[in-house]
């Protein structure tokens, strides 16, 4: 069996192993296990049952990353988008006062474009033609932005209504664990420990157990909840009314683009880009995005996008579709074994995502910083994303002051056409939206 999904999937080609790649996996499911838990108590504030959305979570998050593995080939993990299905529930049906089951249809159309989009090559072209200087903004801006939810998470950055953010306490025993995790995590990398990131989740687990952090499980083994109240619920009886497609459009641009700076951030810092700084099969792995959207739809959750923890497991060494492949079976296990996933506690992960941020970090080695028109545009990239909470726009305004920089110093030569389109897109959008 190792053998034959060494061949397949090519491992010993990338520059892996069988064993590294299964440790990715894990690594990587274990960063973003908490969305099989947070995605349905979000879609619950809309009126869909917890349990069947929790089913629906991870159905669709192993679908859409199975697709990722055998398509596209890449250690890249797709699961339901946060903030999109934050939007999906407060935007959406409380804000806009629309039917669950009329925004999933949104969703559903949402994806049906993105596939075809993707099929004619346009969302490849969009990669592909993002240079090379803001391909590593993107992805040096993801690591803060990593860095920032880890922080968060780990309760070391919190809200403060005078400034934004503040300092939380750091007393407290999440706090504690959290940094006690990452000098953890620090140390077994610096001893270039394999699973350096998934030894440190483990061992903080195991020590908030006892401290009451997190507690153990009632059971090991439950029967997943039933899909049957959400699923193929679609309503297009509002397709023809206007309210119908500025959702369509506002799912279609975040997740656009939120897809693009995830795979190249993460691909980026996996060295798999080519001489020219593009994306090697663009098509396959954007295409599987696009139909786990739809089928997250129909299954019945909100829109179903590449993860930015795949980068732990890509830090763990992971380089092909078996990393994927990996976690994708794990989100089905999860199905039945969500009592003990529940286990690990966010203090355990916070850490892991910083330690991905430090590392997504490095991609700025490869940067020419003697080159101007290219550091600014890059720079506001990477300050726009964990500033705004937003990977959608650290790359629209790294397009926007791009091109306008370029043009403006004399080097519209180095504008390619499809980064004009997209300036043209983005400034409709601030304009009109």
């Amino acid at each position: 069996m190792a053998s034959w999904l060494e061949r397949y999937f090519k491992v010993r080609e990338a520059g892996s192993d069988v064993r590294t790649e299964i440790l990715a996996g894990i690594t990587t499911f274990m960063t973003m296990a908490y969305i099989i838990f947070v995605n349905p108590s979000i879609m619950e504030k809309a009126g869909m049952p917890f349990g069947a959305v929790m089913t629906a979570t991870c159905v669709a998050s192993a679908f859409a990353t199975l697709l990722m593995a055998f398509l596209a080939n890449y250690p890249i993990a797709l699961s339901v988008g946060m903030g999109l299905n934050a939007f999906f529930a407060f935007g959406v049906v409380l804000g806009m006062g629309i039917s669950w089951q009329t925004a999933l249809a949104a969703i559903f159309t949402e994806g049906v474009i993105f596939i075809l989009l993707t099929l004619t090559r346009i969302r490849e072209g969009v990669v592909n033609a993002i240079p090379t200087s803001l391909k590593i903004g993107i992805s040096t801006g993801i690591g803060l932005f990593i860095t920032f939810i880890g922080l968060q998470s780990a309760g070391i950055i919190v809200n403060n209504d005078a400034v934004l953010v503040g300092m939380g306490n750091l007393k407290s025993s999440t706090s504690l664990l959290a940094i006690l995790g990452f000098f953890i995590m620090v140390i077994l990398e610096a001893r270039r420990v394999r699973g350096a990131i998934l030894w440190g989740i483990l061992i903080i687990t195991a020590i908030s157990i006892p401290l009451g952090v997190t507690a153990m499980p009632k059971g090991l083994i439950s029967m997943p909840p039933s899909l049957a109240p959400i699923f193929a619920q679609l309503d297009f009886s509002s397709f023809m009314n206007p309210n119908f497609w500025i959702v369509v459009f506002t799912f279609f641009f975040v997740d656009f683009f939120d897809t693009v700076g995830t795979l190249v951030g993460v691909t980026n810092r996996a060295g798999m880009l080519d001489s020219e700084g593009k994306l090697p099969r663009a098509k396959e792995a954007l295409l599987a995005d696009a139909i786990g959207t739809s089928a997250g739809a129909i299954l019945g959750t909100s829109t179903v996008t590449s993860y930015v923890e795949s980068a732990s497991g890509v830090e763990q060494g992971g380089r092909t579709g078996l990393t994927a492949l990996t976690t994708a079976v794990l989100f089905l296990l999860a199905l039945f074994f969500s009592p003990l996933v529940a286990v690990v506690p966010a203090c355990a992960t916070a850490p892991a995502l910083v330690m991905v941020g430090i590392f997504m970090t490095m991609s700025l080695k490869q940067f020419d910083f003697a080159e101007w028109t290219d550091l600014v545009p890059a720079c506001i990239a990477i300050f726009t994303m964990p500033f705004s909470y937003s990977i959608a726009a650290g790359i629209e305004f790294g397009v926007i002051s791009f091109v306008i920089i370029k043009y403006m110093t004399g080097k519209k030569h180095q504008v390619s056409p499809m980064m004009i389109f997209l300036f043209v897109v983005f400034l409709l959008k601030e304009i009109f939206f």
